[in-house]
């Protein structure tokens, strides 16, 4: 099973709707507020869990500073309509494929753009 890290700009709301249906999350915003991404990014490797986001900086982070991001980062550039939203879009996104792992990915309205993370 996929193991998720919900970045803490990912709606709490979403996250609690996720979980329910089935997925195993973790969310920033409850578990470690105000983390800093490269923590943030740590604790996605450590856990082996893909990390989900809105923040592009994480892009920045896997290929300018080349910090570990071997877990794959999923980086949502969609209108956050509303939570209901988020979660279809997000439950689209993951049922869609299941290799997030080793790659940046960026959703947006109608494609996912996918780009491999070079290992450390």
């Amino acid at each position: 099973m996929l193991r998720f890290l919900a970045n803490e700009n990912f709606p709490g709301d979403a996250v609690e709707a996720l979980t329910r249906e089935g997925y195993e999350l973790a969310w920033i915003g409850k578990d470690a507020p105000g983390s800093s991404d490269e923590e943030i990014l740590k604790r996605a490797m450590k856990e082996n869990r893909i990390l989900i986001t809105f923040d592009k900086d994480f892009g920045d982070l896997a290929f300018k500073i080349g910090l570990p991001a071997s877990c794959g980062i999923i980086l949502f550039r969609i209108p956050p309509l509303s939570p209901g939203y988020i979660v279809k879009m997000v439950k689209e996104v993951f049922k869609s494929r299941n290799n997030w792992a080793g790659y940046f990915s960026v959703v947006e309205m109608n494609r996912i753009r996918m780009r491999p993370i070079r290992k450390v």
